[in-house]
């Protein structure tokens, strides 16, 4: 049985989590810090607990306050969506001992995944393409100059934990070598605490191509197709779309059971994304593992008709997959774009204050996922995400047309968005052609068509500061004029 829920988590994939529990008739807890006391998820759940400041050091990574949270409210489980605790091992151990079920897969799947080395070492097993590289971690600088050498130059360089571009380094020739290696390695130390770093060829053109996957405790194991992520910022991802512009069929039947494979491989069990490099001769090669619901799940969602979120608990409560392999298919198309409080002519730098005005697109194919509501402040503790827009068409052009419409209908002020960065991406002809990889952003991104956005942008808070202050005119002249038994004096007294 699995009554109620404690979403370990905050934001839009608290409430996203929380609606599909509470269509499956479950209860569930939020918690919140101190930032957090007013958001939308804490409102929406049935009941809610303090964890703490605002840090998230001392409040949603707490992993004690986390658990005591769910003691305290009787809660059956714990949903971690995604980052903070969500690929902690030791988190899901604490919580199998407490006599909670983790909606998840096991700590020592977190654990073979979440190292490189490791999760690379897992997939070899399966004699499944990897890029061309070291085969563990390096030891020495003479080292890596042998293997630099046998790969050939340019190389990468690659923190074995964590991810998000930290303790990364491209190195075009020998003599630059050493200086690239000792950065990467104190990135990596100061980041993960692990100075630990591999060498792998450098794929100059790469795409990023990820895979969904589903397994449950009966050994049922499927893959829910691929999500296209290269438009990239800093290494993270700004836009995804499913199905990828470019796979073929053939290729898609291959890295998908590649993908199965490498969940095979470590003994997965429920949501999870296997991650590839794709290049230009449409080579595909593993990447990593998210042992975790990714941010960008939805589109699978929109061209599968499965909710994930769902099948999760469903795992976690002990069913088996309802489907197989072959009773998937996708439908369509669908596009996310990732909606950050960020400045894209400033590098892409956060930018938080007072949502002024916020008003979501509607419409056929088009969903938001958010977690905040005009007259909130987007705090400065946490990710910048305001929400995540997807669109769903029956073919791309026609998701990419719904993306544009939808872009134009959301209004937001009081802050900058990536919202006109989303608009300059979905018309660049490298984008619409399908011809791009993750050096989009580099490649073509100058500004130049977000200033026009914000131009447009600064012209609809002019119009609506007019129409504000007409409508505030027209009903004070209406009270004054047109209400029976008061006086305009005393009208004018209330005012």
């Amino acid at each position: 049985m699995m009554n109620k829920i404690l979403i370990a988590n905050r934001g839009e994939i608290a409430l996203r989590i929380m609606r599909s529990a509470r269509e499956m008739g479950i209860k569930t807890v939020a918690v919140y810090s101190d930032a957090d006391r007013q958001a939308l998820h804490v409102r929406y759940a049935d009941e809610a607990v303090h964890i703490g400041p605002s840090a998230s050091n001392q409040s949603y990574l707490v992993i004690e306050k986390i658990i005591n949270a769910a003691v305290k409210t009787g809660a059956d489980a714990i949903h971690p969506g995604y980052g903070f605790l969500s690929e902690n091992a030791d988190f899901a151990r604490k919580v199998k001992q407490a006599g909670i079920k983790l909606i998840g897969p096991s700590p020592e799947s977190m654990e073979i995944m979440g190292d490189k080395l490791s999760a690379k070492a897992a997939a070899k097993k399966y004699n499944i393409p990897l890029v061309p590289g070291s085969e563990g971690a390096i030891a020495d600088e003479q080292e890596a100059k042998r293997i630099a050498q046998e790969i050939g130059f340019p190389i990468l360089i690659k923190a074995s934990a964590g991810g998000g571009g930290k303790g990364m380094r491209v190195v075009e020739k020998a003599e630059d070598l050493e200086e690239q290696m000792h950065r990467a390695i104190s990135e990596a130390k100061s980041a993960f605490g692990d100075g630990s770093v591999f060498i792998e060829r450098y794929v100059a053109s790469p795409r990023h191509i990820e895979f969904q996957i589903l397994g449950d405790t009966h050994g049922n194991i499927v893959h829910l197709f691929e999500r296209e992520c290269s438009v990239q910022r800093r290494h993270q991802k700004v836009i995804e779309e499913a199905p990828s512009a470019v796979l073929t069929p053939e290729i898609r039947a291959k890295m998908g059971q590649c993908a199965v494979d490498v969940a095979k491989a470590c003994n997965y069990i429920g949501a999870g994304t296997v991650e590839f490099i794709l290049d230009e001769k449409l080579n595909f090669y593993f990447l990593e593992m998210n042992t975790r619901l990714q941010v960008e799940h939805p589109v699978t969602e929109m061209v599968t008709g499965i909710d994930l979120v769902k099948e999760q608990i469903k795992v976690a409560k002990g069913e088996a997959l309802s489907f197989k392999q072959e009773d998937l298919s996708i439908s369509g198309h669908a596009i996310e774009l990732r909606v950050y409080a960020e400045d894209p002519n400033n590098d892409f730098l956060p930018d938080i204050g007072k949502l002024k005005k916020y008003k979501i697109p509607q419409g056929t194919g088009v969903r938001v996922d958010d977690g905040f509501e005009e007259g909130m402040d987007i705090p400065i503790f946490y990710d910048p995400m305001i929400a995540k827009l997807i669109t769903h068409g029956e073919n791309r052009k026609e998701a990419i047309d719904k993306m544009i419409r939808a872009i134009k209908d959301y209004h937001i002020l009081g802050i900058e968005t990536t919202l006109g960065f989303g608009r300059f991406v979905m018309q660049h002809e490298a984008f619409t052609s399908g011809n791009f990889d993750t050096h989009f952003v580099k490649k073509y991104f100058n500004g130049k068509v977000e200033e026009e956005f914000v131009e447009e942008e600064a012209e609809v808070a002019a119009l609506l500061a007019i129409s504000a202050i007409e409508k505030n005119k027209k009903q004070i002249e209406h009270k004054v004029v047109g209400q029976s038994g008061y006086s305009s004096w005393r009208m004018r007294s209330r005012l």
